[in-house]
């Protein structure tokens, strides 16, 4: 329940980002950006940033201090990969139409995502130390 709650910035940035990308289609299309890029970089960002923050909450409560940095490599480890394959698979299925403003913005958004996790975790600890 506490780590549905602090999931919920998580989601409400993700379905912000897709209702904005819907509305205002065209308008992002001709600052030169993907939207279909975009849209599906920010569902792999939500959804690895959800498995990351379920491997993150777990190693908190872990009882040894191994165990908590096995969640965190980990998490990273998973993230990284995931993010560094889909950009790959992305080049290499589209050479010619690579869209590299649409990459960088979803990076932009993968730091995003990162932030609001990384804030979610530390409200998290705080409220589990204070009682």
């Amino acid at each position: 329940m506490v780590a549905r709650k602090a999931l919920s910035p998580l989601l409400i940035l993700f379905f912000t980002v897709n209702v904005f990308l819907i509305v205002f289609r065209d308008f992002v299309e001709k600052k030169g950006f993907s939207v279909d890029v975009l849209l599906w970089g920010n569902i792999l960002l939500c959804a690895i940033s959800v498995i990351s923050f379920l491997l993150l909450f777990k190693g908190m409560n872990a009882e040894s201090t191994a165990g908590f940095l096995r969640s965190v490599y980990g998490s990273f480890m998973i993230k990284f990969f995931i993010v560094a394959a889909a950009i790959f698979i992305y080049l290499f299925i589209n050479k010619k139409d690579f869209n590299k403003p649409a990459v960088f913005a979803s990076m932009f958004l993968y730091l995003v995502y990162t932030f609001i996790e990384i804030k979610g975790l530390l409200k998290l600890s705080k409220d589990k130390s204070n009682g």
